[in-house]
């Protein structure tokens, strides 16, 4: 009988443990899982912000060098507007579906590639 109840008592502490270790790992991987999409973030959030500043003074340059040209500054920002109203009209007419779907397959493979860790 007492070999029985030390028996109870050894699976209940086990049980117990398992549970504690299991508890342990889930945290650990969410962990693991939310520092992992943090810096991810963060580092495109600078790739990012560094290609908008160079993006945005390459077309300051771009539209003060052709308004020189032209003898009007302002005739520069309209020729530069209107190459990105062209590149805009190109790809919601052209381009739409195209990225669309790109995008689409870019956050399924992301959705699946951390449904696989898990």
């Amino acid at each position: 009988m007492e070999d029985n109840i030390k028996t109870i008592e050894t699976l209940l502490e086990r049980t117990a443990d398992y549970g504690k270790v299991s508890f342990e790992l889930v945290k650990l991987k969410v962990l693991d899982k939310t520092s992992d999409e943090v810096s991810s973030f963060l580092s495109h959030s600078i790739v990012i912000v560094i290609l908008t500043s160079f993006t945005l003074f390459l077309n300051l340059g771009a539209a003060i060098w052709i308004g020189k040209i032209l003898g009007e500054m302002f005739y520069g920002f309209f020729i530069v507007a209107a190459f990105y109203a062209v590149i805009a009209f190109i790809m919601h007419f052209f381009m739409h579906k195209w990225l669309k779907r790109k995008l689409n397959d870019y956050i399924v493979r992301l959705f699946s590639k951390q449904t696989d860790k898990i």
